[in-house]
């Protein structure tokens, strides 16, 4: 396979596998990619699975023709991909081996090799020239073992990734993307957000087009989207909106409450359902959905005092891969001494930031009236925002909305009349109750200032807390008049015709204009209020929680000159400009500090 004119592919296909790391089912097999970049000098990236040997020894040989390769570069020395190190060095025994202090270490307990004369230790940040490629290389420890690092060629602008970006599945098989890199990520490097976090921090400031990864495909198109999932995966936010509900039920009992809560569910508006039976379900598929989706019912019998195995299992392989940020729900049943709840809730104590449902369902023995009773509460409380989001089902007119108005932050949201727009405000404002009227304060410079004062309809959406920074990079830091903020989005619609938020508010108000107030560097719409939605229950983000635990804090050591207070972005230098612009969300001069 041609990557470039000069990078190709010599991995192979493995269809013999049928449990990747002896765990994962892979019914499409496995790709253990290799790759050589062809030079004035020759790099050969990684090895791989010991059972294909020869074929990949082949592949290279057609590749490198009559040449011969100058360096073989180790970035992971997990065997699925290092296993050929030796076997390699039979054949070309004068490549000199290219990796970091920590992968000769495991070189050396895996193969016990004389590297005397023969060994190239790189540091985070070194650079190896081939002529034409310049390489860089990128620590990345514990994405997912402590000595992996990635390459960045910066010719081709390849960014060769190890195990990132990685899915399951030979590549001679057609399928989706995402669900196997999903499954793959979660279960595999699912623990190290917080890594993988600060890898994609590293690679933001690289002009990458191609990414090479040790499993699954060469990404070349659309690679916004590819980075998008793994910054919701790492940062174990909520992709999609659905609720979980994982089981396990010896005699049908806990089946039946199971069945009668799915039907609740879709009858109130979920927009996905999704049921796991842990006995008999692909345990990893579970994992992947309780991470993918927002909420998540565990149902379970007591069972030696304790709880059913599999059940227990699949709460270890959370928590183990840093499951948080979730509302959760839980059902028990039991014959005489019901533990389960009890237990479920200890062995999920250290997960941070979960939503308990107020509503624990209770089984003794068989399902009895005052069950369906709880599960109809414990729908309503798990689809109350679903209620909110659904045109038929919702309460317009629940006023209540206007007590998530104080000093926060709100994504206010217009359309021009070719496309939709959001900006964040923070100045709303209720000024009367009899009638209701919303004051909402817009700098002239902004282009919604302009969309509202012709249209003269609007809607405010009240953050919440669980809003991360992207929100306020979408909408507070490029304007929409260059940009469709909305691109490539599925988007909910009040009945005056513009966007509320899917996610991470807990309220909107549809207004519309009444008066006009000029304010000189802003103007005042005071505004009757059409439409009011609450969507859940949600702390309001205020504009300390936002810098107190949103906003990342600047790197400021070392620097002199300015920061700005919104974003963080700093200004190097002795003095700022008057009329400066912050380039990154827009303020003014007299929104940045000096750096202590």
């Amino acid at each position: 396979m041609k990557i470039t004119d000069t990078i190709k592919y010599v991995g192979v296909n493995d269809h013999q596998v049928d449990l990747f790391e002896g765990q994962y089912v892979v019914p499409n097999g496995m790709a253990y990619n290799s790759y050589v970049i062809l030079d004035e000098k020759i790099a050969v990236m990684d090895t791989v699975d010991v059972n294909f040997t020869h074929e990949w020894l082949d592949n290279l040989s057609s590749v490198l023709e009559d040449r011969k390769p100058d360096y073989l570069i180790v970035q992971h020395m997990e065997p699925d991909h290092a296993a050929n190190i030796a076997n390699f060095l039979k054949v070309y025994p004068d490549t000199v081996v290219v990796a970091n202090a920590k992968t000769f270490v495991m070189i050396q307990n895996f193969f016990e090799l004389d590297l005397e004369g023969k060994k190239l230790v790189v540091a985070n940040g070194d650079t190896l020239s081939l002529g034409k490629h310049q390489l860089t290389f990128v620590f990345a420890p514990m994405v997912h073992w402590p000595e992996v690092m990635v390459t960045y060629d910066s010719t081709d602008k390849v960014l060769f990734s190890a195990d990132g970006f990685g899915k399951f599945g030979a590549l001679d098989v057609e399928e989706d993307w995402d669900d196997e890199a999903r499954r793959y990520y979660i279960g595999i490097v699912g623990k190290y957000g917080a890594q993988v976090q600060s890898l994609l921090k590293k690679a933001a400031g690289l002009d990458i087009q191609i990414i090479c990864p040790l499993h699954g495909p060469v990404l070349t198109e659309n690679l916004g989207h590819y980075i998008k999932q793994y910054d919701i995966w790492s940062s174990y936010t909520v992709e999609s909106d659905g609720i979980v509900i994982a089981y396990t039920s010896v005699y049908g009992h806990t089946k039946k409450a199971v069945e009668i809560l799915k039907e609740k569910l879709e009858s109130k508006g979920c927009p996905k359902v999704i049921v796991h039976d842990l006995a008999r379900t692909d345990m990893s598929k579970a994992v992947e959905d309780a991470f993918r989706y927002g909420k998540i019912v565990f149902a379970t019998t007591t069972y030696n005092a304790g709880i059913y195995p599999f059940m227990h299992d699949f709460i270890v392989r959370l928590t183990e891969r840093n499951f948080q940020g979730r509302t959760v729900g839980l059902i028990e049943n039991g014959s005489w001494a019901p533990l389960a709840a009890k237990i479920m809730k200890e062995m999920l104590s250290n997960s941070k930031n979960l939503t308990w449902l107020e509503t624990t369902v209770k089984i003794m023995s068989a399902v009895k009236k005052e069950n369906i009773d709880q599960l109809e509460q414990m729908a309503n409380e798990l689809c109350k925002e679903y209620i909110a989001k659904n045109d038929s089902l919702a309460n317009k007119s629940d006023l209540t909305a206007l007590n998530r108005i104080g000093y926060g932050l709100y994504v206010l949201t217009t359309n021009d009349g070719k496309r939709d727009n959001g900006m964040i405000v923070n100045t709303v404002t209720q000024l009367t109750s009899s009638p209701n009227r919303i004051a909402v304060n817009i700098n002239k410079q902004n282009y919604s200032y302009h969309i509202v004062q012709q249209t003269g309809i609007l809607n405010i959406n009240c953050l919440s807390e669980d809003a991360p920074f992207r929100v306020f990079e979408q909408f507070g830091f490029q304007s929409g008049r260059t940009v469709d903020k909305f691109a490539g989005q599925e988007v909910c619609r009040s009945d005056n015709g513009l966007v509320f938020l899917r996610r991470y508010i807990n309220a909107f108000m549809s207004l519309k204009v009444e008066q006009y107030v000029d304010m000189g560097t802003h103007g005042m719409f005071i505004c009757s209020i059409t439409e009011a939605r609450v969507i859940n229950d949600r702390e309001s983000m205020t504009y300390a929680y936002y810098h107190n635990n949103v906003k990342p804090k600047p790197e400021t050591s070392g620097k002199k000159g300015y920061v700005c207070k919104i974003c963080g972005y700093i200004y190097e230098g002795e003095n700022l400009p008057e009329d400066y612009i912050c380039p990154l969300c827009k303020h003014g001069a007299a929104d940045f500090e000096p750096i202590a």
